[in-house]
């Protein structure tokens, strides 16, 4: 059973991240989500809409299953290149993805929501933001380029040192997201976007669309990711310290 529903909207397919409760990204849902976008554009999508759960659309990476992977470098390594790998299908995409946030989006479900093409967010205490030093981790470059592609240099260094998580005014506020609208009508109002973008000349689109997000494929490639330097990275005394202190803050 996959762990993405995929759902047509007439040219436009809705794929809905479905591992509950809170679409935590572990490999089994990155690879579900990797083949439902390669199967939306296989059978002819003109846009994909990427949507979550109520409340939270992904709380990012599964920490509790990558801890569980003890010293097992090879499976972390595994674990974290499928998720960089479905962040790259994203920002690669031939066709158009909106991003349904119909509450939070920290850690990798921002990284997904930068990947898409336009940010439609619930209004209220929903939070989104890259809260990686707070784990004591480091975001990659490549990662950091795409929270400055969005923000601006100073901006996304400010939100990147501090792992700061802005609730929805503030990231609209700053261009992390798009648009803000009621938490019931965030799939409808990104689909509504999107329907109004395949009205446009399509080729035109697409072809000045390729031209723009170059950038954006550029800074998810593993020169950029440098996946090895994480993964050493991720066993750090302090790192480790930290990440069992989020589980068992999360645990109570």
């Amino acid at each position: 059973m996959s762990l993405v529903t995929a759902l047509r909207h007439g040219d436009i397919v809705e794929l809905q991240l479905a591992r509950a409760p809170v679409n935590a990204l572990n490999p089994a849902l990155c690879h579900d989500l990797r083949n439902a976008l390669g199967t939306a554009i296989a059978e002819g999508a003109q846009g994909v809409l990427l949507s979550g759960g109520p409340k939270v659309f992904s709380a990012g990476l599964d920490v509790p299953y990558l801890l569980s992977l003890g010293d097992d470098r090879h499976a972390l390594m595994t674990a974290w290149q499928t998720f960089f790998d479905t962040a790259l299908a994203l920002a690669a995409s031939p066709i158009p993805v909106v991003a349904a946030l119909a509450g939070h989006a920290p850690a990798g479900g921002c990284v997904l929501a930068l990947c898409c093409d336009y940010r439609v967010m619930a209004s209220g205490p929903y939070r989104i933001g890259l809260n990686e030093t707070q784990v004591g981790l480091v975001a990659p470059e490549g990662i950091q380029r795409l929270m400055r592609r969005v923000v601006g240099t100073y901006r996304a260094e400010r939100l990147l040192v501090a792992g700061e998580m802005l609730e929805s005014e503030a990231a609209l506020a700053v261009g992390l997201v798009d648009e803000l609208v009621e938490i019931d009508h965030v799939a409808i109002r990104a689909r509504v976007w999107l329907e109004q973008l395949l009205t446009l000349p399509r080729q035109a689109m697409l072809q000045t669309r390729s031209v723009a997000r170059a950038d954006l494929i550029e800074a998810m490639q593993p020169e950029h990711i440098r996946l090895q330097h994480f993964i050493e990275s991720w066993y750090e005394p302090s790192t480790q310290q930290a990440l069992k202190a989020l589980i068992a803050k999360l645990g109570k």
